[in-house]
């Protein structure tokens, strides 16, 4: 079976054989009191790594943003919700929301409709929250643009990069091009401010089960200070720890190389579906998404891959809602996997039309920034 359901996009893995070893896993204390004795080094290497001054690890997202909101720096404050964020940073603005603050949407990537708002509320102290990449429609967040709008309002910009971590990079040469590096979007638009944070998962791109926030070392100490989950929850284990260092040390040794053949994996996948006279979009993140028009004929298309010995993720699209099949590329599938799934996609097309529309179209997924 060829799974393509995995976000693993570097195919990194932890074994414990690759580890330094521990003792134990926990101390059994609250995050506040104690952690592993490792972790202020690898957050330091991970806050380096964003672009940021300081950082700090904790076991999920969801702890993270349900915590920063809160704390008393954000008590209060109006929250401004790009409209492709994902749902655990829009739980955190949930919380905002039962502590009294105002909630507000604007358009997705949209740093004018971003201004519109913010100036026909004009105080407060806003807090902007978007996701760094998007895999539905395959960009980059104008962060740039993001960041330059808030510190008009002296708000704070709170990214959410676990797509963009690993992926992108310094050194952005070209419209198709990650860059080097892996740092995430930050890298990537070449900002540094005091007024952006950001919340990563290390679980997708380096495969690692452990979330950090990063940011400003005032920012960041004063989360560290206010914490709730940090006071009634255990630090992330041991084990996690020295994965998350083990995967600093792949990427730092190898880290362009994979995504080397990851870009060049992605590139022959769509290669040779466009071959296939498929619509293609412009896309190159390694989520491929493929609409095969109503339900029934893309869950039937979803069915043939199936038989066919392939797995692909069946969802509907955050922005449009219509249904989609994605493809998760990722290092560890060879050349010979690329080929046997984009043939398998167009036959299944094929055979799945006959039941419906035969329109087959990739979704856009420009993964170009615009600043």
């Amino acid at each position: 079976m060829l799974d393509f359901t995995s976000a693993l996009y570097l195919g990194l893995a932890h074994s414990s054989a690759s580890l330094r070893p521990w003792t134990e896993l926990t101390a059994g204390v609250p995050a506040a009191l104690a952690e592993p004795a490792c972790a202020d080094i690898v957050a330091a290497r991970t806050a380096r790594l964003i672009g940021c001054e300081r950082a700090v690890f904790a076991p999920s997202t969801l702890h993270l943003f349900w915590d920063l909101f809160g704390t008393e720096a954000f008590r209060g404050r109006p929250v401004f919700l790009d409209d492709g964020t994902y749902p655990i940073a829009r739980w955190g603005a949930d919380r905002a929301a039962m502590r009294g603050a105002s909630v507000a949407r604007f358009r997705h990537y949209d740093a004018e409709a971003l201004h519109d708002r913010l100036s026909a509320v004009g105080w407060g102290l806003p807090v902007v929250i978007c996701d760094g990449v998007c895999p539905s429609c395959g960009r980059a967040a104008p962060v740039r643009n993001y960041s330059e709008v808030v510190a008009r309002f002296n708000g704070t910009l709170l990214v959410d990069d676990t797509q963009g971590l690993g992926i992108l990079g310094d050194c952005f040469l070209s419209d198709s091009s990650w860059g080097s590096g892996g740092g995430g979007v930050l890298r990537w638009s070449g900002i540094v401010g005091d007024n952006v944070l950001v919340i990563n998962s290390l679980a997708k791109g380096f495969g690692v089960p452990i979330a950090v926030l990063a940011g400003s070392t005032r920012a960041v100490r004063r989360f560290m200070n206010e914490s709730e989950t940090r006071v009634h929850c255990s630090p992330p284990s041991v084990a996690a720890i020295h994965a998350a260092e083990h995967a600093l040390d792949v990427n730092e040794r190898m880290g362009d190389a994979l995504r080397l053949r990851l870009y060049q994996l992605v590139l022959r996948f769509r290669r040779i579906v466009s071959a296939k006279q498929l619509e293609a979009g412009r896309g190159l993140f390694p989520v491929q998404s493929v609409s095969f028009g109503g339900d029934a004929t893309t869950s039937r298309v979803h069915e043939l891959l199936l038989k066919s010995g392939i797995r692909t993720v069946l969802h509907h699209d955050r922005h449009d809602g219509l249904p989609r099949l994605s493809f998760l590329i990722t290092a560890r599938h060879t050349p010979g996997d690329i080929d046997a799934a984009a043939d398998a996609v167009g036959q299944a097309a094929n055979r799945g039309g006959r039941k419906g529309t035969n329109t087959v179209f990739f979704s856009d997924l420009d993964f170009r920034i615009s600043q």
